[in-house]
């Protein structure tokens, strides 16, 4: 009996997907709900799952084929008819002569067992896909100790540690005649073409339709930290121990941007055509990293979390876009952005608007610098930048720069945050 896999429901407004790779080939025993597929759609991979268990049979696609949502992708066939699976023998020739009988040192000779090196493709899933090409791997030369000899990541970077502590192979002395390499055998100009991950066209697409079509500007301030990082020293241990999750600067941002957006709702807006759509609630998204390129849940009604509430829901977000388990219509909608480039050293940035939405804020690295006081005493204060990107067909100069000072005046005064001022 064979039951057909379909290319399952994959988000509202999503109609088609791209084969990243195959997990199974024809032939291979698939358990029930074990991954057989996995799917790039324009913001996230999805696996597909094997509807029973069985064996692999006919695909109907390649990796790399676009596929359409309810298409047949594959069949599983009962574990009985696996033979219908496999691949069919070569005909054997028609008996004309007798054959001559093999030497008998050809006969002794086992077979030889496969190499993991065999130059077979690997499946890989997309962290371990990251993690081999961070460090210039051969996948085929790893052995896996996953199910059915799939690739962990604990294999990658064992792999990776055993490549940088083995000796460098000493290097025969060259003649004298040949020690001045030609131009054309220059080592250490290899190139490397890869295909763009359908995410990666996509997130090219969007932001450079943002670009095209709103009338963006940045505007800039920065904000002392000081108030911010005593309030979190002060109480993150309990905090953490109240409620599991470590007390970071998102909480305080996404509620400073909930209290800004309600004083500057413009920024809260959206264009439909000749009408603004204004939003009495705050999805606020986060840009978080994943391994094929920038992913950006939302957080959903922000301004009715707490301040845990809206960590965890960061911390969630963030681990499981690593494991490549974010849910599309997790990624779906969102009013405003917050995209935290800090943490990766950035000093200050312009960044894109993510569409349809109207504005952005952009968030930096924390530095030591020279402040004067108002007093005219000069101080070495913890100092970040702020941007602030927005659609200057909506949203006025003045607009973005009061939604801006809003932000710094409730991160210099945190209490602000407390009596909602």
């Amino acid at each position: 009996m064979s039951i057909e896999v379909k290319v399952p429901v994959l988000g509202e407004s999503i109609s088609e997907a791209t084969i990243g790779e195959w997990l199974k080939k024809p032939g291979d025993a698939v358990a029930a709900d074990e991954a057989i597929a996995s799917l790039e759609t324009d913001k996230v991979a999805v696996e597909v799952p094997a509807p029973s268990a069985g064996v692999m049979g006919q695909q109907m696609y390649a990796a790399g084929d676009t596929v359409q949502v309810g298409a047949l992708l594959a069949m599983i066939e009962a574990a009985g008819s696996a033979a219908a699976a496999s691949p069919p023998a070569t005909p054997a020739p028609a008996p004309a002569a007798a054959p001559a009988p093999a030497p008998a040192a050809a006969k002794a000779d086992p077979a030889p067992a496969p190499s993991v090196s065999s130059g077979e493709p690997v499946s890989l899933s997309p962290a371990v896909r990251r993690l081999v090409l961070e460090h210039g791997l051969d996948p085929t030369g790893i052995r896996g100790t996953g199910k059915d000899g799939r690739l962990t990541k604990e294999d990658v970077l064992a792999a990776a540690e055993s490549a940088k502590a083995a000796p460098a192979p000493a290097a025969a002395p060259a003649p004298v005649a040949a020690s001045a390499p030609t131009a054309s055998g220059a080592a250490g100009r290899e190139t490397e073409r890869v295909r763009m991950t359908r995410i990666r066209q996509t997130i090219a697409k969007r932001l450079k339709s943002a670009q095209d079509t709103a009338a963006m500007l940045t505007t800039f301030n920065d904000v002392d930290m000081t108030a911010v990082i005593e309030a979190r020293n002060k109480y993150k241990d309990l905090f953490e121990k109240k409620h599991g999750i470590r007390l970071g600067f998102m909480g305080f941002f996404a509620k400073a941007a909930c209290l800004a957006l309600k004083d500057v709702p413009s920024v809260n807006a959206q264009i439909e055509g000749d009408e603004i759509v204004y939003h009495n609630y705050a999805d606020i998204s986060v840009a978080v990293s994943a391994p094929n390129g920038l992913v950006v849940p939302v957080i959903r009604n922000a301004e009715t979390l707490s301040f845990a509430g809206i960590e965890k829901t960061i911390a969630d977000f963030g681990k499981r876009a690593k494991d490549g388990t974010l849910k599309m219509d997790e990624m779906m909608g969102g009013t405003f952005t917050i995209s935290n480039g800090g943490v990766f050293g950035s000093l200050m940035s312009t960044p894109i608007i993510n569409p349809s939405q109207s504005a952005v804020l952009g968030l930096h690295r924390i530095d030591q610098r020279p402040v004067v006081m108002p007093n005219g005493e000069i101080k070495a204060r913890p100092m970040m930048y702020l941007a602030l990107s927005y659609d200057h067909r909506l949203i006025d100069g003045r607009e973005a720069v009061t939604f801006l000072v809003r932000i710094k005046e409730a991160i210099e005064d945190p209490t602000r945050l407390l009596i909602d001022l």
